[in-house]
């Protein structure tokens, strides 16, 4: 889709040209300076009943008395914050997405947010309203003809507009990568082809690219992402990407994704309903790459190292079983009790390796327990961090970009069921806490650097009807490697 700021008072909305004009209204009455003949159709669908100033509002006007636009798109949001905003304009773009319309234009009235913000989230709304997967589905329906979006403001609103649309466009498509890597069927985005992809961004943006094979790998002493890989016949991929735009001297943020890019459990087999959801299970990998794509873009001051650890878990006669134990590239060895907590064996040698790097940070991603579905749903990405700044400039991160987290405890209290009689640590512990216990075996392998981890689980992916991978939390680690650019 095309973004662009268009200047444009908001007692002057009537006179744009634009297939549709949208106006999102915030609040609860019909906000002052609005455009008069905007006001009075606003008004008018008021009292006939047709419109009411409460969330999920949105209505269609065709050849409105005094407007230019063909079609008067009304949106109601309730309330006047950044996520009533975003969702009032989603309900909005969805009253002409399948329609003739081929251009709109949007206003934003009576918001708390600023311009910055709203150009944002216009560029992230209009991106994901325009969405649709199609690499395995021939038969989808075509593309919607909305192909251009306007965010109209006042001219002492250009610069804030301008920076906050491009960040925007960079993240919508760092999300549209992500949800395109996610979405696709196991036997598609094998780990070979996740290296593919990361190689393509390395020739279009310069980044420095390295795709390990296992030879490689066992070279390196991983073996606890190797005695996850052993079960499958699609080959490993170890992928590191680097984007410089600072010194050299200047530490880098490090993401480290988690690649399980089919996960059947292994030996310990999942449930058969629903396993078809774990092509999802590299969602963690699918978010660092689009985040990569996104800071390439924007091409901010700051060093960024991106890793993600790829390969399927697999049940075969060459599958690890439960009880074995391996070493890890760390050197401490693992017990593995469970086959089907394999996220953590394949991240804990990818945190080992970030090392290297001597990073500011590092922070891992994973669509890691099932436990952090059942506390947070699939609202808020669950979020562990090695002290109180990190956590608030996550935290912060997440609000900024209308996709947030929730800190959640690290006791050291936690980790007492992860002992082993066998091992210096087990895989797992009991059921109880399970996000936090894994996050508790992640944090032995992080103790040389300040480190964060997101469980998103609940959040990488929807089921039911909407199944489809969500693209999260690519927006959240966006705001957070630019919070370090100098």
């Amino acid at each position: 889709m095309d973004f662009k700021i268009q200047t444009a008072e908001l007692d002057s909305l009537a006179g744009v040209g634009a297939d549709a004009l949208i106006v999102i209204l915030g609040g609860e009455a019909v906000p002052k300076g609005l455009d008069a003949a905007v006001a009075k159709q606003v008004q008018a669908a008021i009292k006939l009943g047709d419109f009411a100033l409460k969330a999920g509002q949105a209505l269609t006007l065709t050849q409105a008395e005094g407007i230019k636009a063909p079609r008067l798109v009304l949106a109601a949001s309730g309330k006047t914050t950044l996520v009533a905003a975003r969702s009032a304009l989603a309900a909005g773009l969805a009253q002409i997405k399948s329609r003739g319309a081929a251009s709109a234009a949007v206003a934003f009235v009576g918001f708390e947010a600023g311009a910055e913000s709203l150009a944002e989230q216009t560029a992230l709304a209009g991106a994901d309203a325009v969405y649709l997967y199609r690499h395995t589905k021939p038969s989808a329906p075509a593309a919607p003809k909305l192909a251009k979006l306007a965010l109209l403001v006042g001219k002492s609103e250009q610069k804030a507009a301008k920076a906050g649309l491009a960040r925007g466009e960079a993240i919508a498509s760092g999300i549209e990568l992500a949800r395109e890597c996610a979405n696709r069927p196991a036997n598609y985005a094998t780990p070979t082809y996740l290296g593919q992809v990361v190689q393509g961004l390395g020739k279009t943006h310069g980044l420095k690219v390295e795709v390990l094979d296992r030879k490689a790998v066992e070279k390196l002493g991983m073996g606890s992402f190797l005695a996850v890989a052993q079960g499958s016949d699609e080959p490993l991929r170890f992928i590191v990407a680097r984007y410089e735009g600072a010194a050299k001297t200047v530490a880098p943020v490090v993401l480290v994704g988690k690649g399980i890019t089919f996960d059947t459990g292994g030996i310990s087999l999942k449930p058969g309903a629903e396993m078809d959801e774990m092509k999802f299970d590299m969602g963690g990998a699918a978010s660092v790459i689009g985040t990569l794509r996104a800071v390439a873009e924007l091409r901010p001051k700051l060093n960024l190292v991106m890793i993600v650890a790829a390969c399927e878990n697999m049940p075969s006669g060459h599958a690890v079983k439960p009880g074995d134990v391996v070493t890890s590239m760390s050197g401490q060895t693992i017990e593995i009790l469970n086959t089907d907590a394999e996220g953590r064996l394949i991240l804990c040698d990818a945190l080992t390796y970030a090392e290297r790097f001597k990073p500011a940070v590092v922070v891992d991603v994973a669509t890691l327990t099932g436990a952090c579905v059942i506390a947070l749903g699939g609202v808020r990405s669950g979020m562990y961090a090695s002290d109180d700044e990190l956590a608030a400039s996550l935290t912060a991160a997440g609000d900024a970009a209308l996709d947030p987290c929730w800190r959640m405890p690290l006791d050291d209290d936690y980790a007492e069921g992860l002992k082993s009689n066998f091992a210096d640590v087990a895989n797992i512990a009991g059921r109880a806490g399970g996000s936090i216990t894994a996050a508790k075996f992640l944090q032995r392998f992080a103790s040389k650097y300040r480190w964060g981890h997101l469980d998103i689980a609940g959040t990488a992916w929807k089921g039911g009807a909407a199944k489809g991978a969500t693209g999260r939390p690519v927006g959240l680690l966006t705001h957070f490697v630019l919070s370090h650019a100098k």
